[in-house]
């Protein structure tokens, strides 16, 4: 079971992403029902570490295995969307496929869980302030390059 959670007006989440990068990109996934990009990852579930929780969606999302290979930031992120207030807060972990084939790609990849409205792409780094990459902070995070780090996204007063 996801951590989620209803509390007052704000919906809490736990949730855990990776940075992916190969050939100076970042690999994100896109709702193409949303104007924004995310990092991979998702919620994590009780009893479950972050790290774990980075694999396993990582597992579901594309069918493919990764290797935590360092620990990156702590976000605590606030937000709305769809009317609704959030508070998450977001474990953000290096990781690379162990596969050597999989660190060769480059195409946007599909879900295989059957998700027709999620996608896969990679992000120029190089651009990274071009995009509509979510929580914000990520974005300064990977061009400070400063790690571990914990930052605050506030885009809701």
């Amino acid at each position: 079971m996801d951590i989620t959670l209803d509390v007052e007006d704000y919906k809490l989440n736990i949730r855990s992403a990776a940075v992916i990068i190969h050939n100076n990109k970042l690999l994100v996934h896109k709702n193409i029902n949303s104007d924004h990009y995310s990092l991979i990852g998702g919620r994590v579930e009780i009893g479950e570490d972050s790290e774990h929780t980075v694999k396993r969606e990582i597992k579901e999302e594309i069918g493919k295995d990764v290797d935590i290979t360092g620990y990156i930031a702590t976000i605590e992120n606030f937000f709305e969307m769809k009317g609704k207030k959030y508070h998450e807060i977001l474990f953000i972990h290096k990781a690379e496929f162990n596969n050597d084939k999989d660190k060769l790609i480059q195409e946007t990849l599909k879900n295989v869980e059957g998700k027709d409205y999620l996608r896969y792409e990679w992000l120029n780094l190089n651009n990274i302030q071009d995009y509509p990459l979510r929580p914000c902070e990520v974005k300064k995070v990977l061009e400070e390059k400063i790690f571990p780090v914990h930052k605050i996204n506030k885009e809701i007063k």
